[in-house]
């Protein structure tokens, strides 16, 4: 998406970029659209990037985007469809998603008990923008059919560097040396 520039419809709810801080955007306010990935969106607004949630986008007049995933066959949570949610949950700093960034250390599944359990870690231990993205890969990976609960632990071991980042991504952000 090109950067354009929108003016909010109502209050628009966000977090400043990368210390989490909740800031609320007035209603008739001209921001700037930097980053629409995964149905969230990254903002400049007076000089901060703010990402705003995906449930939001009508406060900026846009839709919604609505994740689906087909219905497998059987009750069994597929992991292919996990994966798939969480290759929608992108960093609102860097355009490339979570998955690619190599910030998704593990995937467990338990059939049984209908849950997923995920550890991640971020690309800076200290950014306030974890619980954010916890959430999202929590809200999404509750998306697909047959996840009943979704447990997501942040870990620092080991610590996350560029070289976990996938090749595509390390090209598409020009960290590939």
């Amino acid at each position: 998406m090109e950067r354009r520039m929108v003016t909010t419809v109502t209050d628009c709810p966000g977090r400043i970029v990368p210390v989490g801080t909740p800031i609320t955007i007035p209603k008739d306010n001209f921001v700037t659209i930097t980053q629409a990935l995964g149905g969230n969106y990254t903002v400049t607004y007076n000089g901060n990037m703010v990402r705003v949630d995906g449930t939001d986008a009508a406060a900026l007049g846009l839709e919604p985007e609505v994740l689906s995933f087909e219905q497998p066959d059987g009750d069994d949570i597929v992991e292919e469809q996990v994966w798939d949610a969480l290759r929608t949950v992108f960093d609102p700093e860097i355009p490339v998603d979570l998955v690619n960034l190599g910030l998704i250390y593990k995937v467990e599944i338990d059939q049984s008990a209908k849950s997923v359990y995920i550890e991640m870690t971020l690309t800076a231990p200290g950014c306030g923008m974890g619980p954010v993205l916890v959430g999202d890969v929590e809200y999404r990976v509750a998306q697909v059919p047959n996840v009943e609960s979704v447990k997501v632990e942040l870990v620092f071991d080991p610590p996350w560097s560029r070289e976990m980042m996938s090749e595509e991504a390390q090209l598409e952000t020009g960290m590939f040396y």
